[in-house]
């Protein structure tokens, strides 16, 4: 069974409309209007009403780059946002890219809420969790908040320091911040005999490491998935794979999932979609994830 996740209580985002290739999206109190490859349908609102609703817009200049345009030079270019569900509160820096984003990705919302409920459900007193390709640290933020002693994995070390400014901006602290490329920290963490109790992957389509090293995802994957699940604890754990490629879909994840770790249990594969106000899904990813706690 396909799962399709949305997330449905995050008071400072929301996605408004999408189409034509943009999305129209408010995050805290801006609205912004910027690409989005995945969007190949009419919008529902008109170009009018885009146009009303936006307060900074991206105008690309590349597939990879570009410039905001404000509709008043007086908006920031950097404010924050708060996330909040039934465990945890985090608060995020939000900014204007060069290469359209902003520093969080909405959607991850839905796995943000299983890492939080997993974390409070193991019965160890303070579990491992590690995060790979990290990015702004959301997720690791989630994960900490919930009282996970967490591990930080990105190759970038900007945005490893926005991380830690975002772990500030929610009064955390002793978050493990790592500049590394994710497949050799892994294979080193193997050799040390290291175990965690949760595992996030939200690996990108390409990628370089710290030192050059390419990621591809279809090349890499299996690689990856073969080492990573060797590092989960026997005991107690989950393990979220997130992919955002066009060319995955979530029956790739469940097959990568079950031939790299043959005894899982709890398994669930399925999209993760954002629900505009307007009326339309705009799917953004496919995800696997997998748990296993020890009985009462």
């Amino acid at each position: 069974m396909i799962s399709l996740l949305t997330p449905t209580h995050w008071k400072d985002y929301e996605l408004i409309d999408c189409g034509d290739f943009e999305k129209l999206e408010r995050f805290g109190n801006l609205v912004l209007s910027r690409p989005e490859p995945q969007a190949v349908w009419k919008k529902t609102l008109s170009d009018q009403e885009w146009k009303k609703r936006t307060h900074i817009r991206f105008k690309g200049r590349s597939a990879t780059s570009g410039e905001w345009v404000k509709s008043t030079q007086q908006l920031p270019d950097r404010w924050n946002v708060e996330y909040q569900n039934d465990e945890v509160k985090i608060n995020l820096r939000l900014g204007l890219t060069s290469f359209k984003h902003v520093g969080v990705f909405p959607e991850q919302a839905v796995n943000w809420d299983y890492i939080s409920s997993s974390v409070k459900k193991f019965k160890a007193s303070s579990p491992k969790v590690l995060n790979l390709f990290a990015y702004t640290g959301a997720a690791s933020l989630i994960a900490k908040a919930a009282g996970a002693d967490t591990t930080h994995v990105d190759s970038i070390k900007q945005v490893v320091n926005w991380a830690n400014e975002n772990q500030e901006l929610s009064q955390l602290k002793d978050v493990r911040w790592v500049v590394e490329d994710a497949l050799k920290f892994v294979q080193r963490e193997l050799k040390r005999g290291k175990k965690y109790n949760g595992i996030i992957l939200d690996p990108p389509a390409f990628g370089h490491g710290p030192n050059g090293e390419k990621w591809k995802l279809e090349d890499h994957i299996q690689e990856m998935m073969h080492d990573v699940v060797q590092l989960l604890d026997e005991k107690e754990h989950f393990l979220i794979l997130n992919t955002y490629s066009l060319g995955f879909s979530s029956v790739i994840v469940e097959n990568l999932i079950k031939t790299s770790f043959p005894e899982v249990q709890n398994l669930e594969t399925g999209e993760l979609y954002l629900q505009a106000t307007s009326g339309i899904k705009l799917p953004l990813g496919v995800f696997g994830k997998f748990n296993k706690f020890q009985a009462e």
